[in-house]
């Protein structure tokens, strides 16, 4: 019987994420603690008693790298890789680069969580959630899903929005409820799907 195993995990810590500024498709690299996260999310599969077939990751360095990492804990650096800009992060367009706080001082508070936290209103210049999953979901459906029903083991490395674009569909979510799901630096989750491409079962590996 096939696995029909899908694994996703955000990317570790990045230089950005501890300065606390707005990242999207800005490539900066992983912190020390970052590198931590990905081997220990390599540890974590490994535990579990996991092993991949393929993977699939974003054209940016921290998902890369994440991947690398956690792949070679695992002993598993040479299976086949595959990387497209369809999985990067949410395009924050004019607030990338830019510190949080700062981008609330300029902007208002309220403006800038409802770019953060709205399903369908982009900042200045950047994506919705909602544009994230346009691009992502076709992706997932023509590239990432067919591995997983023909029994390959899948291991996705992305962003915390790229792949809440897929949570959401693999978990049937409201754009109210994903907006709600937190996803750990370094957490895997855990898919087994059915025939149908449903969810049999999902565990998060998170702590």
């Amino acid at each position: 019987m096939s696995d029909r195993l899908l694994v996703l995990v955000r990317h570790g810590q990045s230089e950005w994420n501890l300065k606390n500024l707005f990242t999207g498709w800005k490539d900066p690299g992983l912190t020390e603690l970052g590198v931590k996260e990905a081997v220990a999310a390599g540890r974590k599969l490994k535990e579990q008693g996991l092993s991949f077939d393929v993977a699939f990751t974003s054209a940016l360095t921290r998902a890369q790298h994440t991947l690398d990492l956690a792949l070679k804990e695992m002993g598993q650096s040479g299976i086949p890789v595959t990387k497209n800009l369809a999985l990067n992060e949410r395009d924050y367009g004019d607030l990338s680069g830019l510190n949080k706080d700062d981008a609330r001082a300029k902007w208002g508070e309220e403006q800038v969580l409802i770019w953060r936290r709205s399903y369908d209103v982009p900042p200045p210049g950047g994506e919705s959630l909602k544009d994230t999953l346009a691009r992502t979901l076709p992706y997932y459906v023509q590239e990432i899903l067919p591995c997983v029903l023909r029994g390959q083991r899948t291991l996705v490395a992305a962003h915390g929005n790229s792949l809440r674009a897929l949570i959401m569909v693999l978990e049937k979510l409201t754009p109210e409820q994903i907006l709600k799901r937190e996803l750990g630096t370094g957490a895997p989750v855990v898919y087994r799907l059915n025939a149908d491409s449903t969810v049999a079962s999902v565990k998060d590996l998170a702590g």
